[in-house]
């Protein structure tokens, strides 16, 4: 059924009706959050092991060193080779960082503003700079490129990931376009997947800036929830292409083992890396060793870190599910909500009808439920239709995802019966 076929008579009764069934929430005094896509206390439980697998004879590693003490900055070398199989990057062109891949994002854009990059200008000492950004996308992402003064220009996603066309087309004839942000499996917050031809066009595309960099953040590269689905490898591809410097890839344990104490990754091409690791001189002596230990012991391979995911997401994907089965019984209307259902990832992202996000959410809020901030998921908080909203399943009770998705939908559809109402020159 559509809202929008419904006479404005019919619009206003059912309008009644979604308020009184919005009332008995405000007395309920809920305080719940969807809002980030965190690990649960169930998931979190899975790693326990971890406090207690390291022994003495662990302190020194393969090749010698003292892991309580200075020394390998770049990390141990069994950790990077358990990361060079998993993501199929050379072993020696990835740096072990600490506990957030954010953390070594921002560090690698702060390099390149501060200091340039293979001998060009750092983007400091640029005029009128802009960045690419896939929408909707990651809020954090846009937060850096926003801080740093840059001009955030938006690329449509598709579910195939970013529209190329668009992209080939503003990077050939400008030298003031530096870079695009890329979540390139499971996008966040869509669930997109990025195709084999948008992954090979990214790797060999023309660029006018000699220092466009692709930020490759492949936070989600095991966590599949339904269908695995395979990332063409965007460093293999640049390789063919002479572009390998171009890529910085960035990936963590944050959600597979412990957000708190995780490791991360950077690689990118051999000239890239070195001066990373040149730069890294100044800033420490080395990252966390004795938890690069523990990540090798307990993850052990490849294999065994799919298997982990694979408990993973049998704790996730019942809430999953709930949240699709919950849009669909709930949602009387179907132009009023539209969603994807992802095969894996940490998000459901929904579109409400055009310029009722901001409504909805402010609903929800105002009885306890607490979901994205408007506008998340676009540059500066600019959603330009009003009308993309994050759901973070992980994290609730499955108890609590029971009550806050129906009073989403709820609030979904009083703010687009009131917005319809308001296009018919109607009061509300």
């Amino acid at each position: 059924m559509r809202a929008q076929d419904l006479t404005t008579q019919q619009l206003k009764d059912k309008l009644a009706q979604l308020w009184a069934a919005y009332e008995p929430y405000r007395a309920m005094g809920l305080d719940l959050n969807v809002s980030r896509g965190l690990p649960c206390t169930q998931q979190l439980e899975l790693n326990m092991e971890m406090f207690h697998i390291l022994d003495e004879e662990d302190c020194i590693s393969e090749e010698g060193a003292d892991i309580r003490n200075y020394g390998v900055m770049y990390g141990l070398v069994e950790c990077r080779r358990l990361f060079s199989e998993l993501l199929g990057l050379p072993i020696d062109n990835i740096i072990i960082g600490g506990n957030s891949s954010f953390n070594l994002i921002y560090d690698a854009f702060c390099r390149i503003w501060c200091f340039g990059t293979l001998g060009n200008e750092p983007w400091c000492r640029q005029k009128n700079l802009k960045f690419l950004c896939p929408v909707p996308g990651y809020d954090c992402h846009f937060r850096i490129t926003e801080a740093f003064g840059f001009e955030m220009i938006n690329i449509p996603m598709h579910e195939d990931g970013p529209d190329m066309d668009m992209i080939e087309r503003l990077v050939a004839d400008d030298p003031t376009i530096k870079g695009i942000w890329c979540v390139p499996l499971y996008s966040n917050p869509q669930g997109y997947c990025y195709s084999d031809e948008v992954v090979t066009r990214l790797a060999r595309m023309k660029t006018a800036a000699p220092d466009f960099r692709i930020f490759w953040d492949n936070a989600y590269v095991v966590h599949h929830l339904y269908k695995e689905h395979a990332l063409k490898n965007i460093y293999t591809e640049a390789e063919k292409y002479g572009n390998t410097d171009r890529i910085l890839y960035f990936a963590s344990t944050a959600k597979i083992t412990f957000p708190g104490a995780a490791v991360s990754v950077i690689a990118s091409g051999d000239r890239g890396i070195a001066e990373i690791k040149e730069q890294l001189k100044l800033q420490i002596f080395s990252h966390d060793k004795i938890n690069q230990m523990r990540h090798v012991k307990y993850l052990k391979s490849p294999e065994h870190i799919r298997e982990h995911m694979r408990r993973v997401a049998e704790i996730i994907r019942p809430r999953f599910d709930l949240v699709d089965s919950l849009l669909h019984e709930k949602m009387e209307f179907e132009d009023l909500l539209t969603w994807f259902k992802p095969d894996g990832g940490y998000f459901i992202t929904v579109d409400t009808y055009p310029g009722c996000a901001a409504r909805a959410l402010a609903l929800t809020r105002a009885v306890g439920v607490m979901m994205a901030d408007p506008g998340a998921t676009y540059p500066y908080h600019k959603d330009p239709n009003d009308t993309n909203v994050r759901l973070a399943p992980t994290k609730p009770a499955v108890e609590e995802l029971e009550l806050a998705i129906p009073l989403f939908c709820l609030c979904v559809q009083i703010a687009g019966i009131e917005q319809i109402l308001r296009e018919r020159g109607e009061q509300v």
